[in-house]
């Protein structure tokens, strides 16, 4: 197959990574892929530095590029137009928030294949080696539906993808795709339990991405508390920034009518003068 030839040289450093974490340091595989992931998401740092930074761009534009919107909603070619135009005078990405993403998809299927097969390629090379973990899961090579434990870590990984999905900043994402992501968990926990044939899940490929999943979580955290603390800068008008509606002027009041309001003054009274009887 295509995919396997280009997956293979990440299927080998990630073999290597996880004899490294197992023969080193000590590990048993299910913590040596707990350590591959927590890896994996410290490589991902910078990327998801730059995914929070332009998204926190768009949070604070996202009043100007909604008003560009409504101005161009009946043109939807030069509304888009407008937009990239915004985007890039004010440096915003909106690809960012799948930066962090794309790179986990190779490694995500590299993974499978490599515990597809880990129990007759790489596990008789370490014959006193477990494949167990914490004693609650017997076996992390194994199908998630052949142990009770795999429906456990199923209801963990949901719950965490639902987090994940919670914290993850979606300045420009609507309140209904909102949910479509929130429900993407549900959808994917029928299909891991009935599979198609020949497409079983391993539980370490569960733990991987329940791993994964908890460290958006407390990622997540971290960046709200931060940006909490941390004053809003005021944004900068650019060209496409649209006008502030003018205020309309005071009304002046005619001649002689007092303004509304207030109190007239109060009127002086001359008192005549009263004149001395000869």
């Amino acid at each position: 197959m295509i995919l396997l030839s280009i997956l293979t040289p990440v299927e080998d450093v990630l073999t290597w990574a996880l004899e490294w974490f197992h023969t080193s340091l000590g590990l048993t595989w299910a913590w040596a892929v707990i350590a591959l992931t927590i890896v994996v998401r410290m490589l991902l740092v910078p990327l998801t530095v730059r995914q929070i930074h332009s998204m926190q761009r768009m949070q604070e534009h996202l009043p100007e590029m909604k008003a560009i919107q409504k101005r161009y909603k009946n043109d939807r070619r030069k509304q888009n137009e407008e937009l990239m135009k915004f985007y890039r005078e004010n440096q915003i990405n909106p690809a960012s928030s799948c930066l962090p993403i794309l790179p986990q998809i190779p490694i995500f299927f590299a993974l499978y294949f490599v515990l597809r097969d880990f129990d007759e390629e790489i596990y008789p090379q370490y014959p006193a080696s477990t494949l167990s973990w914490l004693g609650f899961v017997p076996d992390i090579t194994a199908n998630i539906t052949d142990h009770w434990s795999g429906y456990v870590l199923l209801a963990v990984y949901v719950a965490s993808q639902v987090a994940s999905t919670w914290y993850m900043p979606m300045a420009t994402t609507s309140q209904a795709q909102r949910y479509i992501f929130l429900a993407l968990p549900f959808v994917f926990a029928i299909f891991i339990i009935n599979p198609p044939v020949g497409a079983e899940f391993p539980v370490g490929l569960l733990l991987y991405w329940m791993t994964t999943n908890l460290w958006t979580v407390g990622q997540g955290i971290v960046t709200r508390r931060l940006r909490e603390q941390i004053k809003p800068v005021p944004t900068k008008r650019s060209s496409r920034t649209p006008p502030k509606s003018a205020q309309p002027a005071p009304a002046v009041a005619p001649e002689g009518a007092e303004p509304k309001g207030q109190k007239p003054p109060p009127r002086r009274v001359k008192r005549k003068k009263k004149r001395a009887k000869r």
